[in-house]
């Protein structure tokens, strides 16, 4: 049997869990409880006000209240047998993809870093294994790797999905590429597989790979020491000058060394806005509970 390494990973507790049944995410006030059932593989929740002790109705939810969880390996880094779980506090193992809380409130959301910065495994939510955890990415069997490091921490916002049936007609007209969205983090400091930090989004790049739509949201996370100073493209420009021209350019160029073209961007080749990257992540949010609610095929996805 593999051998299972287990680590805590911070994710900050939030008052805020997002409800399938609710436009927006659903904030708790400091003197609502909580309590949480599972049943048949579908999670809910009950809320109660601690003052009245009066039951309300149940909300249909994916999000766990308190997203604070460990992070188990399962066989050996850079094998194929290699995978990160996550584990509640009761030591069951949830999805980081269904599971942790996209919202943290006033902009915030959480991350889930898939590829540390200067790493050249190419890692992800592996979508189509129960629990969903991060492997190392193979083709034809082998493990894939990038042709040289990203410079840059990369991973998932939760609780998001790019819908492949659906087109986007100020992007080409591309569809979803049916992953979570991507996120490229550009603090200074490197984060550990499976690591949740709190970001900001700050803009957001098209990416068009083969066709398909594959979105890449600039933030920072909010532990970094510059973090106060940006809060849109611009202030990436004047803070981290050419940091989104590199992006850009190492998303664009890092399929060429195997031998296929470059990727190519839509919104003018260049990186949209905040509130731009909020639509996105607005948009793909709900895309991905309509798939949670299996009001849009899941084909080979996991939705456990």
């Amino acid at each position: 049997m593999a051998a299972a390494r287990v680590m805590a990973t911070a994710a900050a507790a939030t008052t805020t869990t997002s409800c399938l049944l609710l436009k927006k995410p659903f904030s708790l006030s400091q003197n609502t409880r909580f309590n949480s059932i599972c049943f048949n593989g579908k999670r809910q929740v009950s809320l109660f006000s601690s003052s009245s002790v009066k039951r309300s109705s149940l909300w249909t939810c994916t999000a766990i209240y308190n997203p604070d969880v460990q992070i188990r390996e399962e066989g050996q880094p850079e094998t194929l047998d290699y995978r990160v779980f996550f584990l509640d506090n009761s030591g069951k193992k949830v999805s980081p993809w269904h599971d942790i809380p996209l919202h943290l409130g006033d902009g915030v959301f959480n991350f889930i870093v898939e590829i540390p910065r200067e790493s050249s495994a190419k890692m992800e939510v592996a979508t189509d294994e129960q629990f969903t955890p991060i492997k190392q990415d193979t083709k034809k069997g082998k493990l894939r790797y990038y042709p040289y490091n990203i410079n840059w921490n990369y991973g998932l916002l939760p609780q998001t999905w790019e819908d492949p049936s659906l087109a986007n007609h100020e992007v080409e007209g591309a569809f979803g590429d049916n992953d979570p969205v991507d996120v490229v983090e550009i603090g200074e400091r490197r984060g550990k597989i499976g690591e949740v930090l709190k970001v900001k989004p700050l803009g957001a790049l098209a990416m068009i790979d083969e066709g398909e739509l594959d979105w890449k949201i600039v933030a920072i996370s909010l532990d970094d020491p510059r973090a106060a100073l940006v809060n849109d493209v611009d202030d990436v420009e004047k803070h981290f000058p050419g940091t989104l021209t590199a992006i850009r350019d190492w998303f664009r160029d890092y399929k060429i060394p195997d031998g296929k073209p470059a990727n190519k961007f839509g919104l003018g080749n260049k990186a949209a806005n905040k509130d731009y990257a909020l639509k996105v992540i607005t948009e793909t949010n709900e895309s991905w509970a309509k798939l949670v609610k299996r009001s849009i095929p899941a084909g080979e996805l996991s939705l456990v």
